[in-house]
């Protein structure tokens, strides 16, 4: 007698993040999953949503009711550069987590029909499954890389993990007159924000909302802190960092115009080191830079070594593909007028146009 044949039929749909049973099962799903990141987690989605007004989508696939993939999505709207669903919204992370090919197509195929059914021309992949031979995909692999190293036991090897050079500007750091101070309060927060819109005003960017941190740092809770460095009283570097699966990463960061002369960045990711090693963590993720730029250099004198990462886009059929792109000719007139403007200009007019840069 024959075997009975089983035919295993795929479920694809749009999960309920405010559902706690099911932000709980995709949590664990990416908590176990080998490629599953921080920007997986259906808490970042939840906080891109309340901080930059982007909905949070959660796109799953079950297969005899387990899940076999997952895409965390936001559906970013900008007037300036066009509709987008972004893996993950405000992300260097994201993208398809699956089981298999077969979940991997699935969701990838129902994830371009999501996006014409929601009007969005443009969708992004930071990272995951890759789609496979699908023509309307533009995969990109030389584009940016990620940095990651491993802590050193003590305070001392890890100053002696950083190649030559570099140590020596963190020592001069350190014999500055510099305090440092971790944590979540007004205060920290109040600091970064002054720090950083002021950083990426120089940058020629516009400053993301105040509340895209706030909402980060009320979700994450114990999962995010703010080390802000500071002269004579006044914080001239901060960064907002994450925390997930022994990894710290520096996401938000950046220092005054002072801190160069005092070598506050320098100080700033030395502590930040430290400060991680002591809560337990085993690896420091610098997160992505675009390849060969001054970011990218940078970590690379650390001791670094850089890794290609792997992003696909998708353009639909008849659109102009999305340029958001800091480094394109198109924008090189923006970024040289905002890097111009008064820093409380630049602070109102930035989060309405940050929001929509995903």
């Amino acid at each position: 007698m024959n075997a009975p044949v089983v035919i295993t039929r795929e479920e694809l749909r749009l999960a309920d993040l405010a559902d706690a049973n099911e932000a709980a099962r995709i949590e664990a799903f990416v908590a176990v999953h080998p490629e599953g990141t921080v920007f997986h987690r259906p808490l970042w989605l939840q906080a891109i949503a309340e901080g930059t007004g982007n909905q949070a989508l959660a796109l799953v696939c079950e297969k005899r009711g387990e899940l076999s993939a997952y895409l965390p999505l936001n559906e970013v709207h900008s007037p300036i550069f066009g509709r987008l669903l972004a893996s993950s919204g405000f992300a260097v992370g994201g993208g398809v987590l699956a089981l298999d090919d077969s979940a991997r197509d699935a969701v990838i195929e129902t994830a371009e029909e999501l996006a014409l059914r929601r009007s969005c021309p443009t969708i992004e992949l930071r990272g995951g499954a890759m789609p496979e031979e699908r023509e309307s995909w533009d995969v990109q692999a030389q584009s940016h890389c990620g940095f990651e190293w491993e802590l050193a036991e003590d305070d001392e090897a890890q100053l002696l993990a950083i190649p030559r050079k570099q140590r020596a500007e963190v020592r001069k750091g350190l014999s500055m007159d510099l305090t440092i101070h971790v944590g979540s309060a007004r205060e920290d927060r109040d600091a970064h924000y002054a720090v950083y819109a002021e950083s990426v005003r120089n940058l020629g960017t516009p400053v993301f909302p105040c509340s895209l941190f706030e909402a980060v740092l009320e979700h994450f809770g114990d999962d995010a802190d703010v080390l802000t460095v500071r002269h004579e009283g006044a914080p001239v570097a901060s960064v907002l960092s994450l925390y997930h699966n022994g990894a710290v990463m520096p996401y938000w960061g950046g220092g005054t115009w002072d801190a160069r002369r005092l070598r506050a960045n320098d100080r700033m990711y030395y502590e930040l080191m430290l400060h991680a090693r002591n809560r337990g963590c085993k690896t420091f993720d610098f997160g992505r830079s675009k390849t060969e730029s001054g970011a990218w250099f940078f970590k690379k004198n650390w001791g670094f070594e850089p890794q290609p990462l792997t992003y696909a886009s998708w353009t639909a059929p008849g659109a102009e593909q999305r340029d958001a792109n800091p480094n394109s000719a198109r924008h090189a007139l923006q970024i040289a007028v905002w890097q111009r403007l008064p820093l409380g200009i630049a602070n109102r007019l930035g989060p309405v146009i940050a929001r929509g840069l995903g």
